[in-house]
C-alpha cells in the first residue's frame, strides 16, 4: 500500500488558514501555532558563526531516518493513526498525472496525500523511485504536526508535552526545545 494524492483540502485548513500575521518560515519550519510544545530534531548540528554555509560541516544524519524515528515516536500521542495527511512540496520536480499541488502556504505549494502513517514517504508517484521527505505530516486529529521545509537543517514538531518529552528522550535524536517565534540557526 502507498500514499494516495488526496483532494481534501479541508484537512489541511488548520495549516493554509493560519493567521495573516503568522510568518511564513515559522508556518513552513513548524506547522500552525497554538500546540503545547515545539522542538527541532537537527539533521545538522547547528551553526557555530554567522554566515556559515552547510559545505563547511560534517556529522549529518540521514533525514529519512530520523523522520521515521520522530513519526514513530508521535504514532504513538495520535489516535488516528491509520488516517494522516503529507505535504509533499511540489519542488521537488515530481509530476504527478492529473493532479496539481493544492495545499498552499505562502511561498509554498504542496501536494496533499493520505493514508496510514506508517506508509510515511511511499508516495503513488508514476516513476519516482528516490525517496522524498515530507514537508508537512499531521494525524486528522490533528494532535501533532511535523514540518521539514526544504531550507531548514532541522524537522520542527509541534506536539503535546508528554510527545515533546518523550521525542527529547531518544538518544538517536539530536532534539532540543524551540520556540517557533524566535528565530531559528540557520545556514547560508
Amino acid at each position: 500500500m502507498t500514499l494516495k494524492p488526496s483532494s481534501n483540502l479541508p484537512a489541511a485548513s488548520w495549516i493554509t488558514d493560519a493567521e495573516e500575521e503568522e510568518d511564513w518560515t515559522q508556518l513552513a519550519g513548524f506547522g500552525p501555532a497554538g500546540l503545547p510544545g515545539y522542538l527541532r530534531v537537527r539533521i545538522l548540528p547547528d551553526p557555530e558563526r554567522p554566515f556559515m554555509s552547510e559545505n563547511d560541516v560534517t556529522g549529518e544524519h540521514d533525514e529519512q531516518q530520523l523522520m521515521r524515528l520522530v513519526l514513530d515516536v508521535l504514532s504513538r500521542h495520535t489516535g488516528t493513526a491509520e488516517g494522516c495527511y503529507f505535504g509533499l512540496w511540489d519542488g521537488w520536480g515530481t509530476h504527478i498525472p492529473g493532479f496539481k499541488p493544492m495545499m498552499r502556504i505562502p511561498n509554498r505549494a504542496y501536494y496533499l496525500f493520505e493514508g496510514p502513517l506508517a506508509e510515511a514517504g511511499q508516495w503513488s508517484i508514476e516513476g519516482h523511485d528516490e525517496p522524498l521527505l515530507p514537508a508537512f505530516v499531521w494525524p486528522s486529529d490533528q494532535a501533532w504536526c511535523v514540518a521539514k521545509d526544504v531550507d531548514q537543517h532541522w524537522i520542527g514538531i509541534g506536539a503535546p508535552e508528554a510527545a515533546i518529552q518523550e521525542l527529547l528522550a531518544v538518544p538517536q535524536l539530536d532534539a532540543v526545545p524551540a520556540d517557533p517565534a524566535e528565530q531559528q540557526p540557520f545556514y547560508l
